[in-house]
């Protein structure tokens, strides 16, 4: 009910009309560069028609662009744009201020308490802890 909540709240705040899986789509094309939708829904375990349905989404709100592999014009790769990227910094303003909301109500030791749960979670997931 707790992540619900979130999610609510965070796209009540957000001003593009996109939800979480799609930053984590534009997530991934930041970091990655142009990369082959096969390859997100991969990464991302989503299923291949989800991510035909994201990414069609992205590409009609000007968010992402088709682009064809220079070495390979047969393969098309998903590229962010310079309004998906925009949309990223958005999302991190948007959760930051969440994150500050939620945590007010919290003492320091309750947010350290917080931390070192969720830091122990993440190592027993795999993904290890990388200080902001």
């Amino acid at each position: 009910m707790f992540n619900n909540e979130t999610i609510i709240r965070f796209n009540q705040s957000y001003s593009h009309p996109i939800g979480i899986s799609s930053i984590l789509v534009l997530l991934e094309l930041r970091q990655k560069g142009p990369i082959k939708s096969s390859a997100i829904a991969k990464a991302l375990s989503y299923t291949p028609g989800a991510m035909t349905n994201i990414a069609n989404k992205l590409i009609k709100g000007g968010y992402a662009v088709r682009k064809y592999d220079e070495q390979d014009r047969r393969q098309v790769l998903l590229a962010i744009t310079e309004q998906g990227q925009q949309a990223l910094v958005d999302a991190q303003k948007a959760g930051e201020a969440l994150h500050k909301d939620l945590f007010a109500i919290l003492t320091e030791e309750e947010i350290q308490q917080f931390q070192t749960i969720y830091e122990k979670l993440l190592h027993h997931l795999g993904k290890g802890y990388v200080s902001p």
